[in-house]
C-alpha cells in the first residue's frame, strides 16, 4: 500500500489508477460510489485538483485474506495555503495486486468549509 500512498500524495491520478482493478468500485467519505477504473481515475484527479496537496501518515495496516485495513493521519493544504489535518482508514477489497474495492473513512467536510 505504501506506493500507493505515494501516488495519492504526488497528486498523481495516472499512477493511482495503475493500482485500480477494472470494474473497481471506490468510496470516498459521504461522497456517492464510483465505478470502474477510468471513472475512479477522474474522480480522483477532480479531486486532487481541489486541493494544493496532501500528505498521509499511515499509523497501522492489517492485512487477512485479501482485505487491507490502513489507519493514519492526512493532511490536505488548501488552495490559499491553509491546512487540514484529519484522521482516515481505508478499506480495500484486493484482487490478485489490484483493488477491487476501496473504501475511504474520513469526515473531510471541514476542506471545503467557508
Amino acid at each position: 500500500m505504501g506506493e500507493l500512498f505515494q501516488a495519492i500524495d504526488a497528486k498523481d491520478a495516472e499512477r493511482f489508477a495503475s493500482f485500480i482493478a477494472p470494474g473497481a468500485s471506490f468510496v470516498f467519505g459521504n461522497a456517492p460510489a464510483v465505478s470502474g477504473r477510468q471513472g475512479i481515475r477522474d474522480a480522483v484527479a477532480g479531486f486532487f485538483a481541489s486541493v494544493r496537496g496532501l500528505s498521509h501518515q499511515v499509523l497501522s495496516v492489517a492485512e487477512e485474506g485479501g482485505r487491507v485495513w490502513s489507519r493514519g493521519m492526512v493532511t490536505y493544504e488548501r488552495h490559499d495555503g491553509s491546512r487540514l489535518t484529519v484522521p482516515f482508514c481505508n478499506y480495500f477489497e484486493m484482487q490478485g495486486e489490484r483493488v477491487k474495492h476501496y473504501q475511504i473513512y474520513v469526515d473531510a467536510s471541514a476542506l471545503y468549509a467557508t
